[in-house]
Order: structure tokens, then sequence, then C-alpha cells
């Protein structure tokens, strides 16, 4: 079988913006990297149930979300003043496009329009106080996504703080209620467990996972426990980048960029904690993304500042990884999305 993958980079170097390539699933092989849409820094992507793609992009010094169509046609984009985003995230049930931008601080609401293209709809920012991390000197806006019950999780990673917020049809948010991380945690990413009873929050700073109890009454978090992704000997410089969960609720898994590895966790208590399976070598620098496919045997990981995707086998039963290549060329890779 053939399963295709999009890639969103960075082009600061050789990468020309957004490329799709084929996971052979019964050679195990990465084939057939072809460009599909010049794009600046396509650094994160998602698709629509349509098909159309939404990008972040930077135009000039303006920065903001690019639309196509599920040709990678161009269809318009939508920017501002200032630095782009570094998340999108589609709701397919409101025609909406959610996006975080991390240099201002900022949630940004876009409306998909009938064509597929987009249109604004609402903004907010964060100016509750910041961390205590150098990297924490103000608001940092990293992740915007559904709750299972289709409000908005937004993460910042300045605040230390993941905020709730009610949607309405026409796109506008209004706070209902936040999480404070413990000081320094620097929220990144979240994923939520099928039960929708917990999620996962990925601290970039301190690279740990800690478990949120979720109230779908009120969309507040609570925090159940925290584990760090790293082996206790190793004091280098990581980043916490990616986290993954399996559509059975019984494994999570994380990148490490720095340390370059991921961590796979098993799920226990419903979902209420998380048991260390392996840290694994992701056999490139800085593993910025992955993705597990469809049929979740297997995970292909990008790596941003060595050019390369390595290419995983998973174990169902007890969640393990096994190395099967690394040497596919991928300029620039910073997001991995299965079409």
């Amino acid at each position: 079988m053939l399963e295709k993958i999009l890639l969103g980079t960075y082009t600061r170097g050789e990468s020309k913006g957004i490329y799709s390539i084929q996971l052979d699933t019964k050679n195990k092989e990465l084939t057939d990297l072809t460009l599909v849409a010049e794009e600046n820094s396509p650094t994160y992507l998602a698709q629509s149930k349509a098909k159309n793609l939404y990008s972040v992009t930077s135009v000039d010094d303006k920065g903001g979300a690019a639309a196509y169509d599920s040709s990678f046609n161009f269809l318009n984009a939508v920017t501002e003043e200032g630095a782009p985003l570094c998340y999108v995230a589609v709701d397919d049930d409101r025609q909406l496009v959610y996006g975080a931008n991390y240099h201002k601080g900022e949630v940004n609401v876009y409306q998909i329009l009938a064509d597929g293209s987009l249109k604004a709809s609402d903004a907010v920012y964060h100016d509750e106080p910041t961390g205590p991390n150098e990297n924490q000197d103000h608001a940092h806006a990293h992740y915007a996504n559904l709750t299972p019950d289709k409000r908005l999780a937004v993460c910042d990673l300045g605040t230390d703080r993941v905020y709730t917020y009610d949607v309405s049809e026409a796109g506008k948010l209004t706070e209902v209620a936040v999480f404070e991380a413990p000081a320094g945690t620097g929220p990144r990413h979240l994923v939520f467990h099928p039960n929708e009873k917990y999620a996962y929050l990925f601290g970039e700073l301190d690279s740990t996972v800690t478990v949120l109890a979720y109230d779908a009454t009120t969309g507040k978090f609570a925090q159940e426990n925290k584990t760090s992704t790293l082996p206790e000997d190793y004091h280098d410089f990581n980043g916490g980048a990616a986290i993954r969960m399996t559509s059975d609720g019984k494994f999570v898994y994380v990148s490490n960029r720095g340390h370059n590895s991921i961590t796979a966790f098993a799920v226990k208590n419903d979902g209420e904690s998380l048991e260390f399976v392996q840290n694994i070598s992701t056999e490139g620098d800085f593993p910025r993304d992955f993705a597990l496919d469809p049929t979740e045997q297997f995970i292909v990981c990008g790596h941003q500042k060595s050019d390369n995707l390595s290419l995983f086998e998973r174990d169902s039963q007890t969640g393990k990884l096994t190395f099967i290549s690394k040497d596919f060329y991928a300029p620039e890779c910073v997001c991995v999305l299965f079409d």
C-alpha cells in the first residue's frame, strides 16, 4: 500500500515549500519527494475533510495562513504585520481554521469560505504574567486546536497556561477556563485520550508530559501527574516538540529535540497515568515533528537540521518502535501530515 504524506518546511536553505512523499508499507520505505506548492516557510499544515490544505505562511513582513485546494492550487492568504503563525488546525463543523502565533502571543481564527479560501474572523492576545525561563519573555501561543466537546484549547509557552475558549459559529472566541501549569513548563502541544476525560500536555521547556483531567462541563483542566521524557542521566539542551497518541488510547509518543529521540509511554488507569516504555534515537538532528500512519504500524519522523526523514515500525501490543531507515532526504522538514 502507498500512503501519501505532506511535509511542511522552513525555506531558509534548500527547501522551496510544501512537499509530498509516499510511504510504501509493503516494502517499508519512503519514496517520491515532490514539491507540490512553493510557499514561504510553511512550518505547519492542516487539511480539511474536503482535502483543502491550510498552511502557515509569511509574505514580506506579514504572517498568517494560506489556503490551497485539493490539487494544491493557491486560493488565498490572510496575513497581517508581524511574524507568521507556528500552528494551524481545521474545524470542519464550523468551517473555521485556528492559528497560534508564537512570536506575537496571539490566537487567530479564520472562516473557511465556500471555495475553501480564508477570511479573518477573530484574534485574542494573552497578557498574563510569564514564566521564569529565558524563553518566556512574553506570551508565546504555540497550539490552538479543538477539545473533544468542540471548544478551543490553546497552549501558551510564555505564560505557562492552557486556555479554553468557547467558539461561536462565526468564529468568535470567549474564554471559559485557564489552567496554570507549573512554572517553567512551557506548554507546547496537547493531545486527548479517546475517552475524552484526559489530555496530555507536552512541556517544551522542561521536557515533561503532564496528564490533565478534563471537565467538559466547565472546560477546565486539572493536573494529575507529570513525567519526564528524558533519561535521568541526560543534562544537556532539550526542547520538547511533537506529541501523538494512538487511536486505541494505549500509547503516547513524544519527540525530543536536542536529545534527538522519541519516547514512548503506555497509558495506564484508563488514561490517568503514563508508564515509560522506550526511548529510541530518531537518527537525525532536531526531530521537530513526527506522525503515525493511518494503520498506526509506522511512524515517520522529520528533522529540521539534518534534512532527513526516519522511518520506524511500531509494535501495537508493546508500543515499542523498531528503526527501519534514516536516509530519505527532506529539506528543513518540521511538519509531517498524512494525507
